[in-house]
């Protein structure tokens, strides 16, 4: 494989450096190659990459080029891929920090919920030569990477708790699209930005769709369960992707919700070694507000029936009242094993079990006043104030 050392952010090299790590050549439609050119512009420039995050967003990029290959290998071995169906899945979405993970979580403990997890979102290609009930060594790999992980960065542990065996967000498999919302930070940073808010989603999702099938393939389940405030950005793709899904949004106070993700972003933005953004909060809450704008026009068009809203505030005075009602709106049973389930997930994990997480407008240049007059009719039509 070529020498890493330069780590140059240039289309080809990668594209040959894939080549070389899988021994694959077929990277599927060509279409990915407009969003990584972007992105590479972005982490050769705006990005303000110290030699660290030069060399871990190289190598980045590399596994996603060769998780690509892999896919798309897989497609061409198994074809009998294409022929499954996604029935009915729930989608949860809404501002980050608003409460989709821990609701995710909790819906998560129904024996019939079919969630992502993160070690198979990371590699959704199946394992060739794998014998059947053995454990995939990479997701032994990744148990012990997480572990270290939270060890280095406590910070972001206390933000937002990830291991190999959590439910996690489908922006982990759509990073193989390179046109999707990545980390989080690339979106905040040109001309990424800006690729990303003019792209046509659509394809993204029927592709994430074949990447569900892929894992369902490999381990099926009785209703996917899936989550990302991303999915804001594309409920029409979602919608016409997915005709029969279930959407469950979640709502919070977003002086508190923006205050949270612009503290998780500045976090991932040293963790990745980008230089500090100049007005990272005014592009935070002009990125989230925008999300908002664009799902809850889709959202007023379309059959009320498809969706829920979710209250912050309300998940936590009566985390099981609201699994009930989301419950009965989608005419869904809940039967007493997952009560139980979801029961015993709430002992386990208090709010607040992996650390308090502090966070301040004014550090961001923002005011309370700021955010409540941006997302006024927000916070008027869900009560939020």
């Amino acid at each position: 494989m070529s020498e890493v050392g330069s780590f140059e952010f240039k289309i080809e090299p990668l594209l040959e450096a894939a080549r070389e790590a899988t021994g694959l050549d077929d990277f599927g439609d060509p279409r990915f190659r407009e969003g990584l050119a972007v992105l590479c512009e972005m982490l050769d420039s705006t990005a303000g990459l110290d030699e660290r995050g030069r060399r871990s967003n190289w190598k980045r990029l590399l596994r996603l080029l060769a998780t690509r290959l892999r896919v798309e290998a897989a497609f061409t071995a198994h074809p009998e891929i294409h022929e499954r169906k996604i029935l009915r899945p729930m989608f949860l979405s809404g501002l980050p920090r608003t409460g989709t993970s821990a609701t995710f979580n909790l819906l998560g403990m129904d024996p019939a919920a079919r969630p992502l997890l993160l070690w198979e979102g990371t590699f959704p290609e199946p394992l060739e030569g794998l014998e059947e009930g053995a454990e995939d060594p990479r997701h032994t790999a990744m148990k012990a990477t997480f572990a270290k992980m939270r060890e280095r960065n406590p910070d972001f542990t206390r933000i937002h708790f990830a291991d190999a065996d959590t439910p996690e967000e489908c922006v982990i498999p759509m990073a193989i699209t390179f046109e999707n919302v990545h980390q989080g930070v690339e979106v905040l940073m040109e001309p990424y930005a800006s690729f990303f808010r003019n792209r046509d989603l659509k394809p993204q999702y029927l592709y994430y769709r074949d990447l569900l099938k892929m894992v369902d393939w490999q381990r099926p389940g009785d209703r996917w369960l899936l989550k990302s405030p991303a999915h804001l950005w594309a409920m029409d793709a979602i919608v016409e992707t997915f005709p029969d899904c279930c959407i469950v949004l979640t709502h919070r106070d977003p002086v508190e919700a923006i205050a949270s993700y612009c503290s998780m972003m500045e976090t991932l933005l040293q963790t990745q070694g980008c230089s500090p953004q100049v007005g990272l909060g005014e592009t935070v809450l002009d990125f989230c507000a925008t999300s908002l704008e664009r799902g809850y026009a889709v959202r007023d068009r379309s059959d009320p029936l498809r969706f829920i809203d979710i209250r912050f505030a309300d998940f936590v005075s009566d985390s099981m009242g609201v699994m009930r009602k989301i419950y009965d709106h989608f005419e869904l049973p809940l039967e007493s094993a997952a009560e139980e389930a979801m029961g015993a997930h709430l002992t386990a994990n208090p709010r607040g079990k992996h650390g308090t997480h502090e966070y301040d407008l004014e550090r961001y240049g923002l005011s309370e006043a700021r955010v409540r007059d941006r997302l006024a009719w927000y916070i008027d039509r869900f009560d939020l104030a």
